[in-house]
């Protein structure tokens, strides 16, 4: 079976579903957050080995004890895997933490921060040639008084 095979995005996505309903509400370990998601799952050709990718909404140390939390609850959630999936084999769930949704979130608030410096930097700018140009044009009414003097 190839790996991007329909076979295989259909195992992928009954085992991500499965996953999500066995974290979210038969797993009572504590060190587990709540507000744990499984952004994806890889499963081997062979259905030996399957990569589910975890994200966490939270600080390093819950993300670390979820991780650690879900690989000792590995067993469970195998066993409970291969009553509601009908595979051949049971694959060995490797976790890993995606950090994808943080990354998304700080690159958004760095593009922000960019953006509100270039545009109060325009603004400013746009001060500055508004207040060279009204001294401008007094110098110019100045030097017309004078003239006609």
């Amino acid at each position: 079976m190839k790996k991007n095979s329909i076979k295989n995005t259909r195992i992928n996505g009954e085992v991500q579903r499965e996953l999500s309903n066995i974290i979210r509400s038969e797993i009572k370990d504590p060190r587990i957050d709540p507000m744990t998601s499984v952004v994806t799952v890889e499963v081997a050709p062979d259905l030996k080995t399957c990569k589910a990718y975890i994200s966490v909404l939270g600080d390093k140390e819950s993300q670390k004890n979820t991780i650690l939390g879900l690989k000792s609850a590995e067993g469970f959630i195998r066993g409970r895997l291969a009553q509601t999936v009908n595979l051949r084999n049971t694959p060995l769930i490797i976790f890993v933490l995606d950090q994808s949704i943080e990354y998304g979130v700080n690159m958004s608030k760095l593009i922000d921060s960019v953006n509100k410096n270039t545009s109060s930097d325009k603004n400013t700018n746009s001060e500055e040639a508004t207040n060279s140009e009204e001294a401008t044009s007094s110098e110019d009414s100045t030097n017309s008084n004078e003239d006609n003097q």
